[in-house]
């Protein structure tokens, strides 16, 4: 597999737009998150002409902002979930095995159990349940395992000791959801998939034949130049998650309801919790989850109701003070608003079944076809996009077109996956060769996979950029590689999803913002004006997010999160 042929950058757009505008395509697929992304791989992979378009950037609404975890979701076992957990298993090992390997790490998860005999039988029988069905998948993970208090200390001395009786340790999948998006992304476009980000859908074509509608494609604009073309295709696909209606709204009313369910996590430094393990914690509503992430905790998530602007969801204190105050029960020393590092938001899409608590919404998805030539799917869990664009792609071909040519993506690998036994093992020689730390040389193979060996030419060509960039372990290379192979067009691309700094540095990527604009600039050409007015809309962001944050409640909180808005635009 030639890496560069899936390489997303300046270039690549403008032909990809020249194809928008001027070629005839089978698929055009609305929205760049992962459930987009995988719609376009499923259908390139079938020999299909496909587009795809996205309003901001690749994984910039929920993709990026998940529990960051691949996980088959053992509490929808308690509402009885059964189908949904054993697809959403059976995926977690196609990805682990055999899809993204370079992107995919096993966690164990710890239970504590607080309450004598019942508790173990009856947490003990989910986490056994959830193994059983895990045996169906490709690469099931190893049985869980029961411990009693003192070894549940020693394996997590955050523990209240007092409560612990003992625990269940289970092991499941951790992933990083932006990159895992963006190598979807980018295995399309090694398919010849036409991508076009920053370009926004402002009506749909409409062919009105004997009586009847069809869609016929969609008039878009072109949100870093403002030209309007149209991109037609035989069939649309709206992944757009959250925003499904507002596609609909350009004159294909449907009756499929969607509810955006706010999901907050917040992340602590490491020292704050002394634990060797994952901790899920039961809430009353629903779990907590205490997640590793490098030098991080992510602790998370809230499942309320979100009814104001999708495209900036906002934390409120109150959010925060949950989220701490759950954790808190159950740590043997509490955590404060003083350690928290960053605050990241995302919406669910969840299927509206009347019901006003989103905890009780459907995790499963559904297809509709609100016109001819339309096809929307919504809903679903991040472990099983797969399996959603799968059944959308085969929605929009039809039943007899679909069966004579099926999904193949359960076989198709993933850019920076191939050959993943043998470059998971070259850390020690690709650090000794380019005097990299080991940890450094690590995190580069988990993130970028074979790929490494294009970032790496970078610095071979500058040496210069093998410094570290202000805000964690990250190589200004990066920086450079963002923009000439994974598409980032704009300063909040990079920092808050190709490098994460965003979430992982308490200025929230403030000290990294004018070199990373600075690097950035010498590759995309931009003005001295232009330079300035990017790091003033990362600047306003996290302004605007620090304010919302210390908001009493969400409707203050999305009021302080709009200061931001006008100056940003659309590509935040």
């Amino acid at each position: 597999m030639n890496s560069a042929n899936a390489s997303l950058n300046p270039q690549r757009r403008q032909a990809d737009v020249r194809r928008l505008a001027n070629e005839q395509f089978d698929i055009l697929v609305i929205g760049g998150g992962v459930t987009g992304a995988g719609c376009a791989l499923d259908a390139a992979t079938r020999g299909l002409k496909v587009a795809l378009v996205e309003q901001r950037d690749l994984a910039s609404g929920t993709s990026s902002r998940s529990s960051k975890l691949l996980h088959g979701g053992l509490r929808y076992l308690e509402q009885r979930d059964f189908g949904l957990v054993r697809e959403a298993l059976r995926e977690r090992g196609l990805l682990t095995q055999t899809i993204s390997p370079h992107l995919v790490r096993t966690v164990s998860f710890m239970i504590p159990l607080t309450k004598r005999f019942w508790q173990r039988l009856y947490l003990g029988g989910g986490v056994l349940l959830y193994d059983l069905l895990a045996r169906t998948s490709k690469n099931p993970l190893p049985f869980h395992h029961h411990l009693g208090r003192d070894a549940a200390i020693e394996l997590a001395p955050c523990l209240k000791r007092d409560s612990l009786v003992g625990a269940i340790v289970y092991q499941d999948a951790q992933i990083d959801d932006a990159r895992h998006t963006l190598a979807v992304a980018r295995s399309a476009a090694l398919h010849n998939t036409a991508i076009a980000t920053s370009t926004q859908v402002v009506g749909l074509i409409l062919d009105h034949c004997q009586n009847k509608k069809r869609v016929v494609g969609a008039k878009v604009r072109d949100l870093e130049d403002g030209s309007e073309y149209e991109c037609r295709a035989t069939a649309t696909i709206n992944a757009t998650g959250v925003w499904i209606d507002d596609i609909h709204d350009l004159g294909a009313p449907s009756d499929m309801r969607i509810r955006a369910a706010k999901g907050v996590h917040i992340v602590v430094p490491k020292a704050c919790i002394d634990s060797k393990t994952a901790i899920v914690l039961r809430t009353a509503q629903s779990v907590l989850f205490v997640i590793p992430w490098g030098d991080f905790w992510l602790l998370g998530t809230t499942d309320t109701a979100w009814s104001h602007d999708l495209a900036h969801p906002a934390a409120s204190s109150a959010d925060i003070d949950y989220i701490l105050a759950e954790a808190n029960k159950s740590l043997e020393h509490p955590l404060h608003q003083r350690d928290v590092v960053s605050v990241y938001v995302g919406l669910r899409p969840l299927l509206d079944a009347g019901k006003d608590d989103t905890t009780k919404l459907s995790r499963e998805h559904a297809v509709a076809q609100p016109v001819d030539g339309l096809v929307s799917i919504a809903g679903g869990k991040y472990t099983t996009y797969r399996i959603m664009a799968a059944d959308a792609v085969d929605a929009a071909l039809g039943n007899s077109a679909s069966k004579t040519n099926p999904s193949r993506t359960s076989e198709v690998v993933l850019v920076g996956s191939e050959n993943w036994e043998h470059w998971s093992q070259q850390s020690e020689q690709l650090g000794q060769r380019y005097s990299l730390a080991p940890q450094t040389t690590e995190r580069l193979l988990w993130r970028h996979g074979s790929c490494v060996l294009d970032l790496l030419a970078i610095i071979d060509e500058q040496p210069e950029l093998k410094r570290q960039i202000a805000g964690g372990d990250y190589l200004a290379a990066e920086v450079v590689y963002a923009v000439r192979h994974e598409g980032a067009l704009h300063l909040d691309d990079v920092l808050a999803r190709r490098l994460r700094i965003s979430i992982e540095d308490e200025q929230r990527g403030n000290a990294a913002a004018a070199n990373v604009a600075r690097l950035m600039a010498t590759e995309l050409n931009w003005s001295a004006q232009r330079e300035q007015h990017e790091i003033s809309v990362w600047y306003d962001r996290v302004e605007a997010e620090r304010a919302a944050n210390s908001a009493a409640d969400d409707l203050s909180a999305a009021h302080l999160r709009q200061r931001a808005i006008d100056s940003r635009g659309l590509n935040s």
